[in-house]
């Protein structure tokens, strides 16, 4: 295939639209094809291979170290008469639900 450095780097798409495309006939647009085409494959490598950025974390994700026992503070009270009065404080010792 013929090089012309006359030739343009990107010409317009043969589909009758307004887009443009890498010209093979340019040897900069053909250095460009086979540079995306590259790129794209070793993109999609990396993704398989769970390589580079795409890489699983490298440790566990962290844990509370302990989790709130007392939520009761978090919840309304209720006075619907079954369950007793509301309470005016936390559950004493002997407290059992």
């Amino acid at each position: 295939m013929p090089f012309d450095d006359n030739e343009p780097v990107f010409k317009r798409s043969k589909w009758g639209t307004n887009r443009y495309e890498y010209n093979p006939r340019n040897p900069v647009g053909l250095a460009l094809i086979v540079m995306t085409v590259i790129f794209a494959g070793g993109m999609l490598a990396l993704m398989h291979l769970h390589a580079g950025p795409f890489a699983y974390p490298a440790g566990p994700t962290p844990t509370p170290t302990s989790t709130p026992t007392d939520m009761w503070k978090y919840v309304p009270p209720t006075d619907d008469g079954i369950h007793g009065p509301i309470p005016s404080g936390p559950p004493s010792e002997s407290w059992t639900p």
